[in-house]
């Protein structure tokens, strides 16, 4: 009997130990609102982004959108997150999934923080957890989002 509550308990355990997260950060020379009207302005994506190639949908707190992503020297793909927060100027995150809960979740987040001097501090983060999380290999989804951190950065500054 003991042995049924254990397995349960091992399985949350390893669940929470298979977690990932990439995090990656620049300073932009611009305000957050400058910064936050080239984020949010998804039909441009093609033109700019490197990395997030598209996103399509109501881009509100609970709805569902469409994202594409192509990382550098890796296969694209198309996924369905929804969304968790927005806050103009401030923050945009979303948390996409592999079929259900639990298998290969990936929770992907926008932050602007102004840093007081006409500067930006942009981080962009995603932290992935779920069962199928150790087969990941995060480094060519960093790279992409070095690449995209870097393009909006020229695109901003450039304005």
């Amino acid at each position: 009997m003991k042995r049924l509550f254990l397995l349960p308990a091992i399985l949350l355990m390893s669940l929470t130990l298979m977690a990932k997260e990439i995090k990656t950060e620049i300073v932009i020379q611009a305000t957050p609102e400058k910064i936050w009207k080239i984020l949010t302005d998804f039909e441009s994506y093609p033109q700019w982004n490197p990395f997030i190639t598209s996103i399509t949908g109501n881009v509100e707190k609970g709805n569902k959108i469409v994202v594409s992503i192509k990382p550098p020297k890796g296969s694209g793909m198309t996924f369905k997150p929804t969304i968790l927060t927005k806050t103009d100027n401030k923050e945009l995150s979303w948390k996409g999934k592999l079929l259900f809960n639990g298998l290969f979740d990936g929770v992907h987040k926008f932050e602007l923080i102004d840093n007081g001097n006409g500067t930006t501090t942009f981080v962009q983060s995603e932290k992935f957890s779920g069962i199928f999380v150790w087969l990941f290999n995060p480094q060519k989804t960093k790279n992409g989002f070095n690449e995209m951190n870097q393009k909006l950065k020229e695109l901003a500054e450039r304005q």
